[in-house]
């Protein structure tokens, strides 16, 4: 295939400007909200499509809790720094990406045509933990660009006790969380001007 071909079919996958727009350009962090509760039908398929998108050695060790009930709210306020109380309670829902340290016992399942299982369970604890954090970081990116593509808009925030999120939500120890997602439909009218971007040549080199 010569690389004008792959050029063409390139451009031919492109997503047109309205996608990049909902994706990117006109896509915000959000802190209020529309009084618009979000279904379980719109949740789970937010799941199916962030577990499409690549992790290491498809290990994919993201756990979400989808905190939208009043109980389960008012059990993870006591956790949020004082600034993230009012946009994360009126969030239809919040999720919080946390990451499995025990990941690897899903891996017969995930990629069964090698034992994958052994990679990781002989490593040393630290590096299991970096893989899993890693991981579910890059996962709940993915979340974060899924929400986006279903109308959904998001406002991830990472001011909270992870302590105390962690004793009440995930008490056994093998799950830790890593960051909150706030999703809803936002308000337009809470929106703040965009902030500066660094360019290309301030973040990026080519060698």
């Amino acid at each position: 295939m010569s690389d004008r071909t792959t050029a063409v079919l390139g451009d031919e996958m492109r997503l047109d400007q309205g996608g990049l727009n909902q994706l990117f350009f006109q896509a915000r962090t959000h802190n209020t909200w529309l009084d618009r509760p979000i279904d379980e039908v719109v949740l789970r398929e937010l799941y199916d499509l962030a577990k499409l998108a690549p992790t290491s050695a498809n290990s994919q060790p993201m756990r979400i809790v989808f905190v939208r009930s009043d109980d389960a709210k008012a059990r993870l306020k006591p956790a949020l720094a004082p600034k993230n109380v009012d946009k994360t309670m009126s969030a239809p829902v919040t999720a919080i990406i946390a990451h499995d340290l025990e990941f690897y016992e899903r891996l017969p399942k995930l990629v069964p045509h090698a034992d994958v299982r052994s990679w990781f369970a002989a490593l040393p604890a630290e590096q299991i933990e970096r893989a899993a954090y890693q991981g579910s970081s890059m996962q709940g990116a993915y979340l974060i660009l899924a929400a986006r593509a279903l109308g959904l808009d998001a406002g991830p925030i990472g001011g909270f006790d992870r302590a105390k999120v962690d004793a009440e939500f995930f008490p056994g120890g093998r799950v830790h969380s890593n960051f909150l997602v706030n999703l809803g439909y936002g308000d337009p009218g809470g929106l703040y001007p965009r902030n500066p971007r660094l360019d290309f040549d301030e973040a990026c080199r080519i060698d």
